[in-house]
């Protein structure tokens, strides 16, 4: 299976991945109290915060099933205000039933518009600044389809007056992630490598 690495500005976004112990752990508890809060919202509990102790046996969880990930799964939060913002990296094997679910999308869910990767090509951008739900977050997720496998970044924001603000951040982030494949002396013959350009 491909693992996924990129590069996000250390001085805007923290890992969660790989952020065992204490190291992160602030952050990843706030995300993920915001996340928590952002579910208790759809689910129609307004105005009931995430739980403090789920959050914090979460935020505790969280490293050890990233490392469990080996790769495929990599998280951070911004770091000035970490309840404001998650952004998930993630890849997938492209099987027919994942195709199916995304043919079978909302129609709002149609509304993209393209995002060029230097590493992983033309993917397709939605960008939700306003969900139509008043419950739903505002969030933008990238997809890229390498043929095998599927490649998504989304964010989700707290914020739908300052989602503005940090969409471009995400933009950057997200045209950083590529695919690492590991390939044995052997295996890699036949294997043809095209520049996604």
């Amino acid at each position: 299976m491909p693992r996924l690495l990129a590069d996000a500005d250390e001085h805007l976004w923290v890992p969660v991945t790989g952020s065992l112990g204490f190291r992160g752990r602030r952050h990843r508890k706030a995300a993920i109290r915001m996340l928590l809060t952002q579910a208790n919202r759809a689910a129609g509990a307004e105005g009931r915060p995430g739980s403090g102790f789920l959050a914090w046996v979460m935020s505790q969880a969280t490293p050890l099933l990233m490392k469990r990930a080996n790769g495929r799964v990599l998280v951070w939060v911004w770091k000035s205000d970490p309840d404001l913002l998650v952004a998930m990296a993630q890849v997938q094997e492209a099987t027919s039933q994942a195709r199916a679910a995304r043919a079978m999308m909302p129609i709002e869910y149609d509304d993209t518009e393209s995002f060029r990767n230097p590493h992983l090509g033309v993917g397709e951008k939605l960008a939700m600044p306003l969900p139509a739900d008043a419950r739903t977050p505002p969030f933008a997720t990238y997809t890229w389809d390498t043929g095998s496998h599927f490649v998504t970044v989304t964010a989700v924001c707290a914020d739908r007056e300052r989602f503005g603000t940090v969409i471009g951040s995400i933009d950057d982030l997200a045209r950083t992630v590529r695919i690492v494949d590991d390939l044995t002396v052997g295996e890699s013959e036949g294997v043809l490598r095209i520049d996604p350009a």
